[in-house]
Order: C-alpha cells, then sequence, then structure tokens
C-alpha cells in the first residue's frame, strides 16, 4: 500500500470480507438449532456434537488442501484455455485473489504485513464449506455414526464443493466458458450440490425406525421445539446477508475488463465480476423470501416448518440470477421454486421411501436445480462473466447465458457432483459397517450411548486411582 487512497480500498475490501464472515457464522448457529429444533430429546447432544466438530474437520482439511483444489481446477479437465496468465494480469505477485501463498517477510513472524486479502477471503469460502457440510448435516439427523458424518462433511466440505465453485464460480472455470453457466450467490455451486449429495448418502442410509408403517405410508416425525426452529431459520436468514455480500467483490475498476482502456469505472461486481450493487442484490434477496414465505405458508397449509424452510428455498431458488433479476422476478421465481420442491419432497418421499429429516434435499437440492434452470430462461442472451464482455483475453470466449447450459450446470451440480459421490462413499462406508448406528442405539438415543460412554470412561479412571 503506497498511498492512502491505496491502504483505504485495501483496508476496506478486507474489513467487508472479515464481516461477511462474522455473518455467515450465524448460519452455522442457526443450523445447530435447526436441527435441534427437528430432532427429538433423546438425540439432541449428538446432533449438536456433529455440526461442532465439522468445523475443526472442514476448516484443518480446507486449509490443507480445499482451498488448492478451487485454484487448481477451474478449467476441469483441460475442457476449456486457461486465461490465467501474465498476459491478462490476472496473475501477478500482488494479486489478491491468486494461488499463490503468501510467506512471511521473515522466519519469525506469523503474519504477512503486505497481505490483507487472503486470510478473509479464505475464511469467507471456508464458511460456504460449513454451509454445504451443514445442509447434509441436517437430511441424515437421527440415525449416522459420528465417523462416518465426519468422513461426509469433509468430502462435502473441502472437496466437491471445492470442485464444483472450480467449475462454475471461479472466473476462470470451464463450465462459464462453454456452457454459460451462471450462478451468482450459488442455487447450484452450494446448495443444488449439497442437496443431491445429501440424497445419495440418504439413498443407502435409510429411513428412521418408525418413519414408513408396515404398510409403506410414510409418519410426520414433526419437529420437537418449533421455537428453535423459528430461531434457527431467522438466524440462516441473518447470515444469507453476509452470504450474499461474500458472493460479491465490493469495488472493481472495470474500464479495462470492458474494452475501455484508459478509463476506469469502479463499481461493486459479483463473483463473476459482472457489474452488480448491494442496493440491487437487497431488493432480490427480501423479494424472493417473500415469496418462498408466501408460496410455502399456501402450499403447505400454514405448517410452520414449511413456511419458515421455504422463505429459505424461496432466496436460494433465486440466487442464481439474484444479481441481474428485477424484484418482480426475483418474488416469482422463489415462488415457484418453493411450490415444486414442497411437492418433490413428498412424491420422491412416498415413492422411494427417503428420509430427509428436515427437507433438506427440498430446500437446497431440489430448489437449487430449479433456480439454475430458471435463470438460464429468464436471463438468457445475458453475459455469463464480466469475462466475456468487451476484449477477449487471447481469443478466449464465454458461452452467454442460455438454457440448455444451465439445464447442464444443473446436473453436473446436482447428480455428478452430488448424488453420484454422496452414494457411493456412502455405500463404502456401509460396507464398512460405518455408516449407520445400531438399531438399539437408535431407538434408546444417540446421547443414551454418549452418556454411557461417558460413564464407561469415568469407571475406568476411577478403577484406575484406586
Amino acid at each position: 500500500m503506497t498511498d492512502q487512497l491505496g491502504a483505504l480500498t485495501t483496508i476496506f475490501t478486507e474489513f467487508y470480507y472479515w464481516v461477511t464472515v462474522v455473518l455467515m457464522f450465524l448460519i452455522h448457529v442457526g443450523f445447530c438449532m435447526y436441527e435441534v429444533g427437528a430432532s427429538r430429546y433423546k438425540h439432541h447432544q449428538h446432533t449438536l456434537m456433529k455440526n461442532t466438530m465439522l468445523i475443526p474437520l472442514v476448516t484443518v482439511t480446507w486449509f490443507l488442501f480445499g482451498w488448492w483444489i478451487y485454484w487448481a481446477f477451474p478449467t476441469g479437465p483441460g475442457l476449456a484455455p486457461s486465461i490465467m496468465n501474465e498476459s491478462t494480469a490476472l496473475i501477478t505477485d500482488e494479486s489478491a485473489f491468486s494461488a499463490t501463498w503468501y510467506t512471511a517477510t521473515s522466519d519469525l513472524m506469523a503474519v504477512n504485513l503486505g497481505d490483507h486479502i487472503s486470510g478473509v477471503f479464505w475464511a469467507a469460502f471456508l464458511l460456504f464449506s460449513w454451509t454445504a457440510a451443514s445442509i447434509v448435516s441436517g437430511a441424515i439427523i437421527e440415525r449416522i455414526t459420528t465417523f462416518a458424518f465426519g468422513i461426509l462433511a469433509i468430502a462435502i466440505g473441502s472437496v466437491f464443493w471445492t470442485i464444483d465453485a472450480a467449475w462454475g464460480w471461479h472466473f476462470d472455470g470451464w463450465m462459464l466458458k462453454l456452457l454459460g453457466y451462471h450462478d451468482a450467490y450459488a442455487s447450484g455451486v452450494i446448495h443444488a450440490i449439497a442437496g443431491g449429495f445429501a440424497l445419495g448418502v440418504l439413498m443407502v442410509l435409510g429411513p428412521r425406525i418408525g418413519k414408513f408403517s408396515s404398510s409403506g405410508e410414510p409418519r410426520n416425525i414433526g419437529p420437537r421445539n418449533p421455537w428453535l426452529v423459528t430461531i434457527g431459520l431467522f438466524l440462516i436468514y441473518t447470515g444469507f446477508w453476509g452470504f450474499y455480500a461474500a458472493c460479491n467483490i465490493p469495488i472493481f475498476d472495470l474500464g479495462p475488463e470492458y474494452g475501455m482502456e484508459g478509463i476506469s469505472y469502479w463499481t461493486a461486481t459479483n463473483i463473476y465480476v459482472t457489474p452488480t450493487t448491494l442496493s440491487g442484490i437487497t431488493f432480490n434477496f427480501l423479494m424472493s423470501l417473500s415469496g418462498g414465505l408466501l408460496a410455502g405458508y399456501w402450499i403447505a397449509k400454514g405448517d410452520p416448518f414449511w413456511t419458515y424452510s421455504s422463505g429459505l428455498a424461496g432466496i436460494i431458488c433465486a440466487s442464481a440470477g439474484n444479481d441481474l433479476y428485477h424484484p418482480i422476478q426475483a418474488m416469482i421465481i422463489g415462488m415457484i421454486g418453493v411450490v415444486i420442491s414442497y411437492k418433490l419432497h413428498y412424491w420422491v418421499e412416498r415413492k422411494f421411501k427417503i428420509d430427509d429429516a428436515v427437507g433438506a434435499v427440498a430446500v437446497h437440492g431440489y430448489a437449487g436445480f430449479i433456480g439454475l434452470v430458471i435463470c438460464g430462461f429468464v436471463l438468457n442472451g445475458y453475459p455469463s462473466s464480466g469475462y466475456s464482455v468487451g476484449a477477449m483475453w487471447d481469443g478466449t470466449t464465454y458461452a452467454t447465458i442460455n438454457p440448455l447450459g444451465q439445464f447442464l450446470g444443473a446436473l453436473i451440480m446436482f447428480v455428478v457432483l452430488g448424488l453420484i459421490p454422496g452414494y457411493v462413499i456412502a455405500k463404502v462406508l456401509h460396507g464398512m459397517g460405518k455408516l449407520r448406528i445400531p438399531r438399539d442405539v437408535e431407538i434408546a438415543g444417540l446421547d443414551y450411548e454418549i452418556m454411557e460412554t461417558a460413564k464407561k470412561d469415568e469407571r475406568a479412571v476411577s478403577s484406575a486411582t484406586r
């Protein structure tokens, strides 16, 4: 930072992403409360513990290799040429978003005072990883082993969502270039993939004891604490403000990117460097939330659990294009996504005997998939990325947003990187006998097992000290 204006811009960007991390932490608090409210009392401690332990598991693995995956594989298996080279000025020693791990100026320094961006931007992406793992967590409550959930959390949080982010979120991503994929606020990149992954796990894991009658009819195992469910979902709504803001670049010079050499035009952009504003996404966030709540209240006949969840589904469905939608479009898209997701949830439950304990596959997976498809029609012909406007880098062109590209992108997110890996990993864990808790433990409650283990440890310590 060589001048005051540059210093202010840098520190503002650093603080901007730091605040998004703080807000997104509330999403995780909300998921904990939401899942505990939805689970039965005998499973509460286990539900909280697995949500707590995903924090260190995903954080450490994200630090060790998840962040590297994001920067290493945007072009997939050589599907599209990279625009990241020195001639494009996208790789420099000072690049805030490069893959370079900055080193301290002294071996004794733990903090590099010249780097104000890497840590907070890394943390913003890390909180996305936590969210992906938490989505899976809710669907599989009351029957998963702690060990199996830890493996699944690492897989979705530090590997598979990271791959899809590299392909469909990174400015160099092959899906942007070849498919015209656009997913500004992660309808697919986080939500569809996590919902698909959860569905794959549920296909192997099986339903909770007592969920289906002897004739195959599903029984309603409703939330045990609707107050916690309400507070949890409102915290998730609150944290989503940080989620949306973290998907933006707060201040960016669009002049050169849009072919206006020698001219600077500073504004906020989405993650694809396409112009948007916090004002615009505020309109669309609240309108899609409202559309989801209204549709959920209507389709679920006033059921509180589905009404609150539908507010979240409305946001997720509209998120793919909420950087560019008109507020009325955002509201209508949120409503459409909720109605289809709700119907799909109960159809899949009856047809395939899938027990999604909190409706996570519907709220995140189905709504995210539908949102991507709708985005392809509503924004057909719009640029998929700011890098596709004006002068092209080294002749590399980007496809525009289109219905087919968005549909293929939705399949890649939900099925290829979500459902299939979730199913395969769960199948392996099941074959090892590590996936599901024993029947007697499930009936007694996972918290009973925790208490019994604690008692055994206490007795062992007591006998050893005699």
